[in-house]
Formats: C-alpha cells, sequence, structure tokens
C-alpha cells in the first residue's frame, strides 16, 4: 500500500493543492489523483481558523465519498462542526466561528449541500484507520497500543482530543502527555492535532501536524518510504500554538 498521509489543513486549502502537487498528484474533475495509483489519508481538522474550510470539505468529500480514492478520520474540530450541523448546540470558538461565517455566506440551497456532504463524510468514517495489514494506524491525536481495536468512549476522547490531563496551558488549550513515549508496538502510528515545528519522529509514531494555519507548514508523510514533504504557510506565524517536547 502507498499512502500519503496529509496533517492538520484547517481550512489552508491553497497549502493542501499545492502541497498534492508537489506530491506528484493531478487534479482531475476536482480532486487530485496519483497516476502511479498512490492515495491520500487525512488525519483530520479539516476545517476551522483557515480561509477556505467549504472548498476543503467538498473536496476530500468528493475524494473519498465519490471517487473512493482517499481515507479521512475526524478529528475534534470535525466532531465539533458535525455536531454544528445536526443542530446540537455548541460554541462557535477556537475556530468553528470562521468556518460557520463561510458556511453561512452560501446560498441557502448550497448551505444544505455543503451540511449534508459533511454529515454523510463524517458518519461514514471510522474513528481511526488501521491500514496495510495492521502496519499502519492513522488517528488525528494519536493511538496508545492497548487502545487499537476499541471503539469505546474512552478511545474516542483519546483519537480526538490526545492523553490530556484535564489542565490547561495559557493560551486555554489543554495540557497532553506525551503518549508516543511511550508506545512499543511495531505498527506506525500517525497522527496530527498537537503542532510541533517539524514532523516528529518517535517510536514507530509521527506526528504531522506542522501547524498551517498557524504559519508553519503542511506536511505529508509518503508511506512506506517514511519521507516528509512540506510545503509553507501562507499565514502569519504564530510561535506559541507550537509544542515543543522534552
Amino acid at each position: 500500500m502507498k499512502v500519503d498521509i496529509i496533517g492538520d489543513i484547517h481550512g489552508c486549502y491553497d497549502e493542501f493543492f499545492e502541497l498534492t502537487k508537489k506530491l506528484d498528484y493531478e487534479w482531475q474533475e476536482g480532486v487530485p489523483l496519483h497516476k502511479e495509483g498512490r492515495v491520500l489519508a487525512f488525519v483530520g481538522d479539516l476545517t476551522d481558523r483557515g480561509p477556505k474550510s467549504i472548498k476543503v470539505i467538498q473536496t476530500i468529500y468528493q475524494l473519498v465519498m465519490i471517487a473512493k480514492k482517499g481515507f479521512y478520520c475526524p478529528g475534534n474540530h470535525c466532531n465539533k462542526l458535525y455536531r454544528f450541523f445536526l443542530g446540537r448546540k455548541v460554541q462557535t470558538t477556537h475556530g468553528l466561528e470562521t468556518t460557520v461565517a463561510e458556511w453561512e455566506a452560501l446560498p441557502k440551497k448550497e448551505q444544505e449541500k455543503v451540511k449534508n456532504q459533511f454529515i454523510e463524510l463524517y458518519e461514514a468514517s471510522p474513528l481511526y484507520h488501521v491500514l496495510d495489514e495492521k502496519k499502519l494506524v492513522i488517528a488525528h491525536a494519536g493511538l496508545r497500543q492497548d487502545y487499537i481495536g476499541r471503539y469505546d468512549k474512552k478511545v474516542q476522547t483519546f483519537v480526538l482530543y490526545g492523553d490530556i490531563t484535564g489542565e490547561s496551558h495559557p493560551d486555554g488549550s489543554p495540557i497532553r502527555r506525551d503518549w508516543a513515549q511511550n508506545y512499543t508496538e511495531s505498527a506506525w502510528v500517525v497522527y496530527g492535532h498537537t503542532p510541533v515545528k517539524q514532523a516528529r519522529m518517535i517510536n514507530h509514531t509521527i506526528n504531522i501536524d506542522t501547524g498551517a494555519v498557524f504559519g508553519g507548514e503542511l506536511t505529508a508523510l509518503r508511506y512506506p518510504e517514511l519521507e516528509t514533504v512540506s510545503v509553507p504557510s501562507s499565514l502569519p506565524y504564530v510561535e506559541e500554538k507550537f509544542r515543543s517536547f522534552s
């Protein structure tokens, strides 16, 4: 299996387009396809904060649901947007407000179409993917080895939010334990969620969220080559959004 796994896009459609071109994908009928049969995968958080969340939704829907040429698993921002589209009470903060504003600016008919597409994509996608004969796991915030194969509430919280402590950083974001330090399985776990300045590889885990929406880069991991490919962000750099690990 040859797959290119892309980190948190967060509405950075232009960077996404540029990255797929750098990975030698050709855009056909609105979706990126590879002439050698490689496929794209996404670690979640397609939307929020960036300028073109709706366009990202539409493209990933076409690629995964219509063309059947990609893998997607949801992130915490995806989960919140899903609940918003279902009409549940959520706070339109922490970036959701940008996606909602984009969506509300659409004609009513287009609003309904985008909403239904995202709901369909979300509901059809697993909490995490186990691929290549269990040699590859793709999960938004990562996955401990004892959680692989489980889908209960505890695992869902871990996959969406990471190994949270209950405490918060000064900016309000949750403090997370560095679960990857203790990972011992041979399967590669590829994830995002916590922005790092460059892709972080440790114990068969790779964090590929290099903070595109915070002025860093949008990064893809080429599997099974285990090579990273990145493009720079067009957005302002926000130093405090990047976490460092000892």
